[in-house]
């Protein structure tokens, strides 16, 4: 049977490509002229005239392929890709395939429930500033076996979601995780799958070293844990403020990316910061992560509105509400539901001492309100199903000042293409609130 370590095992062969979107369309411009034939499948039809439809003759047009490269978003236990191994298909991906055959001491992967794009940001970033020839690439940018990215020089820092860690056999030279919580339950199966599934990237074959955030959660997940395992506290050096970052998880965000400098660069620590110091104010922190949309002053009250859309779990939401600790909050939450447990969320909600109003959109919001209520009776409520009804009913809540906290704890895709498109109606709908022309 075929086992592809690299695109140039897959040379003259007949191979599928399951599911078109960023890493598909990618990997079909990879293997143009490589491959002797290709079958291109997605489940959702308008992909384009030459993409089967899964459930419309796809499936079977993959069985006839010697290699499938699946992308991420497709389950990696569905019955339909189990099927084409049990047919004798091998089943990969691109990413896998790349890492193969990439000079992996130049690759650093980054994973977590939360703070894996942040931290692959951090880490690209303190590079630079060390002198370092560095760039950004995986889950928050292109992927990096794409023909248009060049990939032959300086460092590669990847972003890698749970869903490519499962199709990950080898590892690169150093390996970051960032935390461990709840997330992607429909996909995964269970939580403790989940948990497998994530750190599956640090037992990958291959000599490498691992960085771990110092964790009670990741300290009791030790023995899923490969690799040469450090366990990192969260000490920023004081470069949290002058990165204008928010949150005490970014001090275990920035302990990370400086110690996985310090590991591969083999420069002291304390030369680090002051390189990162001397270039602080450039970096600019990614849309999304408690990123500040507008200030509205009215009456004696001042009103934040703040964009935490990339917070699609329920540990990230928690993070955020713990920056707003002493600050009234309205915060809008929910979106697609994939069965997370929000009982966590419920009681930080409960135990907040200021005012704290919910706002909910979707069956997750639904789902998220309905235990609230449970756990939580104090917390006033409103279910939404537009973004404008959200924002206003949250600014009218605040009747004394607060924080308008867009941190979803859940997916756009009941709704959205992607984070960023919520992101970008939530940031609209503050400014036509507020009466101001917006154009985010």
């Amino acid at each position: 049977m075929l086992r592809p370590t690299g695109f140039a095992d897959l040379a003259g062969r007949r191979i599928g490509i399951f599911g078109y979107g960023i890493e598909g369309r990618a990997a079909h411009r990879r293997l143009l002229g490589l491959a002797g034939s290709l079958v291109l499948v997605d489940d959702a039809p308008g992909r384009g005239d030459d993409v089967l439809v899964t459930t419309d003759g796809g499936h079977e047009a993959l069985l006839t392929c010697d290699a499938v490269l699946k992308s991420p978003g497709i389950p990696r236990r569905r019955p339909d890709v189990l099927d084409l191994e049990d047919h004798g298909v091998v089943v990969s991906s691109a990413l896998n395939l790349w890492l193969h055959a990439v000079d992996r001491a130049r690759v650093i992967a980054v994973t977590g429930t939360k703070g894996k794009s942040t931290t692959t940001a951090l880490v690209a970033f303190f590079l630079q500033c060390v002198g370092e020839q560095a760039q950004r690439v995986g889950n928050s940018g292109l992927p990096p076996y794409d023909p248009q990215v060049d990939v032959a020089h300086g460092w590669l820092v990847v972003e890698v979601s749970s869903y490519q860690c499962v199709d990950i056999d080898v590892a690169p030279s150093l390996v970051v995780v960032t935390s461990l919580g709840a997330d992607h339950l429909n996909w995964h199966g269970s939580l403790e799958q989940y948990h497998d599934d994530k750190l599956s990237l640090t037992r990958a074959e291959g000599w490498h070293r691992t960085l771990v955030a110092d964790q009670p959660v990741l300290r009791d997940a030790a023995d899923q844990l490969g690799g040469d395992v450090t366990y990192v506290a969260p000490d920023d050096g004081g470069l949290v403020g002058a990165l204008s970052l928010l949150g005490a998880h970014n001090e275990s965000n920035v302990a990370l990316a400086l110690a996985c400098v310090t590991a591969l660069t083999e420069r002291p620590r304390a030369d680090v910061i002051a390189a990162v110091s001397r270039r602080a104010a450039s970096f600019t922190p990614l849309p999304g992560r408690l990123t500040l949309i507008a200030t509205h002053s009215r009456h004696g009250r001042t009103v934040r509105f703040v964009d935490d859309g990339l917070a699609t779990a329920p540990l990230p939401t928690l993070a955020a509400l713990a920056v707003f600790a002493d600050e009234p909050v309205a915060l809008i939450a929910g979106g697609f539901d994939r069965g997370v447990d929000y009982a966590a969320l419920s009681d930080a909600l409960a135990a907040r001492r200021p005012a704290t109003v919910l706002v909910t959109m979707g069956e997750a919001g639904r789902r998220l309100a309905e235990v609230t209520r449970e756990r939580a009776p104090s917390v006033s409520q409103y279910d939404v199903t537009t973004m404008g009804e959200a924002v206003e009913h949250a600014l009218n809540a605040l009747n004394d000042g607060g924080v308008v906290l867009l941190s979803p704890a859940a997916p756009s895709f009941d709704r959205y293409h992607d984070w960023e498109e919520r992101s970008r109606d939530f940031a609209r709908e503050v400014h036509r609130s507020l009466g101001r022309d917006s154009n985010p």
